[in-house]
């Protein structure tokens, strides 16, 4: 099973394979609108514009699974997207990246790259890490917080994960090596 063999419904509510996205460099992300890493948004935007004509697509995913920070309609997280960051790349209708009910596409990317940890030199991903550390998420590869990012080559293939704290300014070099 590889990356092309899942589908997902987009933000309407219609069912999108990923098939359609052969050849392109992805960038899979799940997000949310009321999180600290909210802003992200407008750097994925950012990254998209620029090279969306070489082939990159960002897919985004909301997820309401991390403190709640995502409890609007898919309505709303498209209109909060467009307005507030003028987000045009593919999103998803809400879903889960953990548990039972998680969507089938996170659990294939989360058995991939694995989970290496935060950088603990970064203020911010310290916070996040001790925050985790104490809730016991730490442990195995799921998906620890919201804008954890999965980058796949254009092979369908998961090359690299991407935790919530770093931005996806960072990933501009890794995205540019495989268009």
């Amino acid at each position: 099973m590889g990356i092309y063999d899942f589908s997902a419904r987009n933000i309407r509510g219609q069912e999108v394979s990923l098939e359609q996205y052969k050849g392109k460099v992805l960038v899979i992300v799940n997000t949310a609108s009321k999180c600290g890493f909210t802003p992200q948004y407008a750097e994925l935007q950012r990254l998209y514009e620029k090279y969306r004509d070489q082939g990159l697509v960002i897919l985004g995913f909301p997820c309401n699974q991390f403190g709640g920070q995502e409890p609007g309609s898919n309505e709303d997280v498209h209109t909060f997207c467009q307005i507030n960051y003028g987000v045009t790349f593919p999103l998803s209708e809400k879903i889960d990246v953990l548990g039972d009910d998680r969507h089938p596409l996170f659990a294939y990317l989360t058995a991939q790259p694995p989970f290496e940890g935060f950088d603990l030199e970064d203020p911010g991903s310290a916070m996040l890490h001790k925050m985790l550390q104490q809730t016991g998420a730490l442990a195995g590869n799921d998906v620890k917080w919201n804008f954890t990012k999965f980058l796949i080559d254009r092979d369908g293939n998961p090359v690299r994960r991407y935790e919530s704290t770093v931005s996806p300014t960072d990933m501009e070099s890794a995205v540019e090596s495989l268009l």
